[in-house]
Protein backbone atom coordinates (compact mmCIF):
# COMPACT_ATOMS: atom_id res chain seq x y z
CA UNK A 1 0.00 0.00 0.00
CA UNK A 2 1.11 3.34 -0.44
CA UNK A 3 2.87 5.23 2.05
CA UNK A 4 1.61 9.12 2.82
CA UNK A 5 4.83 11.04 3.55
CA UNK A 6 4.03 14.64 5.37
CA UNK A 7 6.25 17.45 5.51
CA UNK A 8 7.00 19.33 8.71
CA UNK A 9 9.19 22.28 9.50
CA UNK A 10 11.26 21.60 12.70
CA UNK A 11 10.77 24.90 14.83
CA UNK A 12 10.72 23.28 17.82
CA UNK A 13 12.22 20.19 19.27
CA UNK A 14 8.63 18.96 20.45
CA UNK A 15 7.79 18.74 16.64
CA UNK A 16 9.71 15.46 17.06
CA UNK A 17 7.55 14.17 19.57
CA UNK A 18 3.93 15.13 18.00
CA UNK A 19 4.60 13.75 14.63
CA UNK A 20 6.63 10.44 15.98
CA UNK A 21 3.39 10.26 17.76
CA UNK A 22 0.45 10.88 15.13
CA UNK A 23 3.07 8.46 12.98
CA UNK A 24 2.54 5.83 15.62
CA UNK A 25 -1.44 6.23 16.12
CA UNK A 26 -2.37 6.39 12.22
CA UNK A 27 -0.25 3.30 11.69
CA UNK A 28 -2.38 1.89 14.06
CA UNK A 29 -5.59 2.87 12.42
CA UNK A 30 -3.67 1.15 9.10
CA UNK A 31 -3.01 4.05 7.66
CA UNK A 32 0.43 3.88 6.10
CA UNK A 33 2.08 6.95 7.56
CA UNK A 34 5.29 8.66 7.70
CA UNK A 35 6.81 11.87 7.76
CA UNK A 36 10.05 14.33 7.33
CA UNK A 37 11.45 17.68 8.67
CA UNK A 38 12.42 20.45 7.19
CA UNK A 39 14.73 23.59 8.39
CA UNK A 40 12.18 26.04 6.82
CA UNK A 41 8.65 26.81 4.73
CA UNK A 42 9.73 27.91 1.64
CA UNK A 43 11.74 24.23 0.63
CA UNK A 44 8.74 22.49 1.81
CA UNK A 45 6.41 24.20 -0.06
CA UNK A 46 8.54 23.79 -3.41
CA UNK A 47 8.66 19.93 -2.45
CA UNK A 48 5.01 19.51 -1.94
CA UNK A 49 3.88 21.24 -5.35
CA UNK A 50 6.90 19.24 -6.88
CA UNK A 51 5.58 16.02 -5.77
CA UNK A 52 8.41 15.12 -3.00
CA UNK A 53 6.10 15.10 -0.48
CA UNK A 54 2.17 13.72 -0.11
CA UNK A 55 1.29 16.26 2.47
CA UNK A 56 2.80 19.44 4.34
CA UNK A 57 1.53 20.94 7.57
CA UNK A 58 1.95 24.30 6.72
CA UNK A 59 2.04 28.10 8.25
CA UNK A 60 -0.72 30.49 6.71
CA UNK A 61 2.36 32.19 4.26
CA UNK A 62 3.49 28.57 3.46
CA UNK A 63 0.03 27.59 2.20
CA UNK A 64 -0.45 30.89 0.25
CA UNK A 65 3.22 30.51 -1.61
CA UNK A 66 1.91 27.00 -2.09
CA UNK A 67 -1.20 27.87 -3.45
CA UNK A 68 0.50 30.57 -5.89
CA UNK A 69 3.45 27.88 -6.56
CA UNK A 70 0.67 25.07 -7.81
CA UNK A 71 -1.60 27.70 -9.85
CA UNK A 72 1.46 28.74 -11.72
CA UNK A 73 2.74 24.63 -12.21
CA UNK A 74 -1.12 23.29 -12.93
CA UNK A 75 -1.28 21.03 -10.26
CA UNK A 76 -3.92 20.42 -7.86
CA UNK A 77 -3.38 21.80 -4.22
CA UNK A 78 -5.89 21.68 -1.30
CA UNK A 79 -6.58 22.38 2.35
CA UNK A 80 -7.26 19.44 4.19
CA UNK A 81 -7.49 20.18 7.80
CA UNK A 82 -6.92 22.77 10.39
CA UNK A 83 -6.49 22.74 14.02
CA UNK A 84 -10.00 24.12 15.81
CA UNK A 85 -7.17 26.86 16.92
CA UNK A 86 -6.42 28.08 13.91
CA UNK A 87 -9.53 30.16 12.79
CA UNK A 88 -10.68 33.13 13.46
CA UNK A 89 -7.48 34.63 15.52
CA UNK A 90 -6.91 38.40 15.78
CA UNK A 91 -3.50 40.77 16.15
CA UNK A 92 -3.10 43.45 18.26
CA UNK A 93 -0.49 46.36 18.61
CA UNK A 94 -0.04 47.19 22.54
CA UNK A 95 1.64 50.37 23.64
CA UNK A 96 2.64 50.90 27.32
CA UNK A 97 0.08 52.14 29.97
CA UNK A 98 1.90 54.81 31.04
CA UNK A 99 2.47 56.43 27.23
CA UNK A 100 0.27 58.89 25.95
CA UNK A 101 -0.83 57.44 22.93
CA UNK A 102 -4.24 57.06 22.35
CA UNK A 103 -5.18 56.43 19.00
CA UNK A 104 -2.71 54.47 15.80
CA UNK A 105 -2.26 57.93 14.29
CA UNK A 106 -0.21 58.85 17.54
CA UNK A 107 2.29 56.51 16.32
CA UNK A 108 3.50 58.75 13.68
CA UNK A 109 7.01 59.15 13.42
CA UNK A 110 7.40 57.00 16.36
CA UNK A 111 8.87 53.35 16.31
CA UNK A 112 6.64 50.29 16.14
CA UNK A 113 8.30 46.80 17.18
CA UNK A 114 7.39 43.41 15.38
CA UNK A 115 9.23 40.11 14.97
CA UNK A 116 10.83 38.64 12.20
CA UNK A 117 10.04 39.99 8.65
CA UNK A 118 8.31 36.51 7.76
CA UNK A 119 5.71 36.31 10.86
CA UNK A 120 2.48 36.09 9.84
CA UNK A 121 1.26 37.33 12.96
CA UNK A 122 3.40 39.45 14.28
CA UNK A 123 4.75 41.70 11.08
CA UNK A 124 3.31 40.96 8.00
CA UNK A 125 -0.53 41.12 8.82
CA UNK A 126 -0.48 44.05 11.80
CA UNK A 127 1.44 46.36 9.65
CA UNK A 128 -0.77 46.26 6.92
CA UNK A 129 -3.66 46.80 9.05
CA UNK A 130 -1.90 49.82 10.33
CA UNK A 131 -1.27 50.59 6.07
CA UNK A 132 -5.19 50.61 5.90
CA UNK A 133 -5.50 52.91 9.40
CA UNK A 134 -3.41 55.15 6.84
CA UNK A 135 0.49 54.80 8.09
CA UNK A 136 2.36 53.13 6.16
CA UNK A 137 5.76 51.46 7.86
CA UNK A 138 8.94 53.20 7.31
CA UNK A 139 7.19 56.38 6.01
CA UNK A 140 4.93 57.29 8.56
CA UNK A 141 6.91 55.41 11.42
CA UNK A 142 9.81 53.35 12.03
CA UNK A 143 9.90 49.46 12.10
CA UNK A 144 12.04 47.70 14.60
CA UNK A 145 11.89 44.28 13.34
CA UNK A 146 13.51 41.05 15.50
CA UNK A 147 14.33 38.29 13.00
CA UNK A 148 14.68 35.58 14.84
CA UNK A 149 14.37 32.17 13.19
CA UNK A 150 13.62 33.73 9.99
CA UNK A 151 12.21 30.50 7.49
CA UNK A 152 9.87 29.62 9.83
CA UNK A 153 7.41 31.85 9.63
CA UNK A 154 6.72 33.09 13.18
CA UNK A 155 6.24 30.05 14.62
CA UNK A 156 9.43 30.62 16.50
CA UNK A 157 7.47 33.28 18.41
CA UNK A 158 11.35 34.52 19.63
CA UNK A 159 11.07 37.71 17.51
CA UNK A 160 7.57 38.21 18.63
CA UNK A 161 8.97 38.24 22.55
CA UNK A 162 11.84 40.34 21.94
CA UNK A 163 9.50 42.93 20.19
CA UNK A 164 7.35 42.58 23.62
CA UNK A 165 10.62 43.36 25.28
CA UNK A 166 11.31 46.45 23.35
CA UNK A 167 8.20 47.82 24.06
CA UNK A 168 8.95 47.84 27.80
CA UNK A 169 12.60 48.54 27.39
CA UNK A 170 11.10 51.98 25.59
CA UNK A 171 12.88 51.36 22.66
CA UNK A 172 9.43 51.21 20.94
CA UNK A 173 6.32 53.14 20.74
CA UNK A 174 4.08 50.16 20.10
CA UNK A 175 4.84 46.10 19.49
CA UNK A 176 2.83 43.62 17.13
CA UNK A 177 2.08 40.10 18.38
CA UNK A 178 -0.69 37.68 18.44
CA UNK A 179 -3.20 38.03 20.92
CA UNK A 180 -2.89 34.82 22.47
CA UNK A 181 1.00 35.52 22.53
CA UNK A 182 -0.16 39.18 24.20
CA UNK A 183 -1.33 36.47 26.89
CA UNK A 184 1.33 34.31 26.93
CA UNK A 185 4.07 37.37 27.56
CA UNK A 186 2.06 38.71 30.45
CA UNK A 187 2.44 35.29 32.14
CA UNK A 188 5.68 35.19 31.40
CA UNK A 189 6.29 38.45 32.99
CA UNK A 190 7.26 40.26 29.61
CA UNK A 191 5.08 42.94 30.11
CA UNK A 192 3.75 42.87 33.42
CA UNK A 193 0.38 43.25 34.68
CA UNK A 194 -1.68 46.35 33.64
CA UNK A 195 1.71 47.60 31.95
CA UNK A 196 0.02 47.53 28.80
CA UNK A 197 -2.88 48.44 26.50
CA UNK A 198 -4.19 47.46 23.12
CA UNK A 199 -4.50 50.42 20.76
CA UNK A 200 -5.51 48.19 17.64
CA UNK A 201 -6.97 44.81 16.41
CA UNK A 202 -7.21 43.33 13.19
CA UNK A 203 -9.88 41.40 11.73
CA UNK A 204 -9.54 37.85 12.16
CA UNK A 205 -7.78 35.73 10.31
CA UNK A 206 -6.50 31.39 10.06
CA UNK A 207 -3.32 30.36 10.65
CA UNK A 208 -2.00 26.80 9.72
CA UNK A 209 -3.38 24.49 7.57
CA UNK A 210 -2.39 20.83 7.00
CA UNK A 211 -2.34 20.52 2.85
CA UNK A 212 -2.26 17.79 0.03
CA UNK A 213 -0.15 18.02 -3.03
CA UNK A 214 -0.91 16.55 -6.41
CA UNK A 215 1.12 13.40 -5.54
CA UNK A 216 -1.58 12.25 -2.87
CA UNK A 217 -3.60 9.82 -3.79
CA UNK A 218 -7.45 11.17 -3.65
CA UNK A 219 -8.82 8.03 -1.78
CA UNK A 220 -5.30 8.04 0.96
CA UNK A 221 -5.73 12.11 1.36
CA UNK A 222 -9.74 11.06 2.04
CA UNK A 223 -8.62 8.50 4.69
CA UNK A 224 -6.06 10.46 6.11
CA UNK A 225 -8.61 13.30 6.87
CA UNK A 226 -11.27 11.17 8.54
CA UNK A 227 -8.28 9.76 10.70
CA UNK A 228 -7.51 13.47 11.89
CA UNK A 229 -11.08 14.26 12.28
CA UNK A 230 -11.54 11.30 14.26
CA UNK A 231 -9.30 12.37 16.95
CA UNK A 232 -10.94 13.14 20.28
CA UNK A 233 -9.72 15.05 23.18
CA UNK A 234 -11.79 12.45 25.29
CA UNK A 235 -8.72 9.63 23.86
CA UNK A 236 -5.98 9.62 26.59
CA UNK A 237 -3.75 8.09 23.80
CA UNK A 238 -3.88 11.29 21.78
CA UNK A 239 -4.41 14.25 24.35
CA UNK A 240 -0.86 14.76 24.94
CA UNK A 241 -0.15 14.93 21.07
CA UNK A 242 -3.15 17.33 20.89
CA UNK A 243 -1.90 19.34 23.62
CA UNK A 244 1.48 19.44 22.49
CA UNK A 245 0.45 20.30 19.15
CA UNK A 246 -2.27 23.11 20.38
CA UNK A 247 -5.82 22.02 19.56
CA UNK A 248 -8.78 20.28 20.77
CA UNK A 249 -9.74 18.94 17.74
CA UNK A 250 -9.45 19.03 13.96
CA UNK A 251 -11.64 20.82 11.74
CA UNK A 252 -11.73 20.25 8.17
CA UNK A 253 -9.28 22.91 6.27
CA UNK A 254 -10.50 26.46 4.34
CA UNK A 255 -9.06 28.73 2.42
CA UNK A 256 -11.20 31.66 3.59
CA UNK A 257 -9.05 33.51 5.89
CA UNK A 258 -6.37 34.37 4.29
CA UNK A 259 -7.28 37.63 2.76
CA UNK A 260 -5.30 39.98 5.05
CA UNK A 261 -2.29 38.18 4.20
CA UNK A 262 -3.05 37.87 0.77
CA UNK A 263 -2.98 41.92 1.03
CA UNK A 264 0.25 41.83 3.04
CA UNK A 265 2.00 39.69 0.64
CA UNK A 266 1.34 41.64 -2.08
CA UNK A 267 1.64 44.98 -1.23
CA UNK A 268 5.28 44.21 0.16
CA UNK A 269 6.16 42.10 -3.17
CA UNK A 270 7.04 39.01 -0.47
CA UNK A 271 6.08 36.38 -2.72
CA UNK A 272 5.39 37.25 -6.93
CA UNK A 273 2.32 36.26 -8.74
CA UNK A 274 4.06 32.48 -9.11
CA UNK A 275 5.20 32.08 -5.90
CA UNK A 276 9.05 33.31 -6.10
CA UNK A 277 10.44 35.12 -3.49
CA UNK A 278 10.70 38.52 -4.39
CA UNK A 279 11.63 39.63 -0.60
CA UNK A 280 14.34 41.75 -1.06
CA UNK A 281 15.47 41.45 2.50
CA UNK A 282 14.32 37.51 2.87
CA UNK A 283 16.64 34.46 2.68
CA UNK A 284 15.62 31.56 5.08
Amino acid sequence: MTELVLGAVAYDPKVVTIWSGFRSWLRDQGLPFDFVLYAHYERQAEDLVEGRIDAAWHSPLAWLRTRRLADAAGVEVRPLVMRDTDRDLTSVVVVRSDDGIRSPADLKNRTVAVGAVDSPQSTLIPLRHLADLGLVAGTDFEVLRHDTGVGLHGDHIGGERDAARALMAGEAAAACMIDSNHLLFGQEGILPPGGTRLLARTAPFDHCVLASGPSLDADLAERFTRALLSMSYEDPEVRHLLDLEGLTRWMPGRETGFGQLTAAVDATGFYDAGGRITAEDYRP
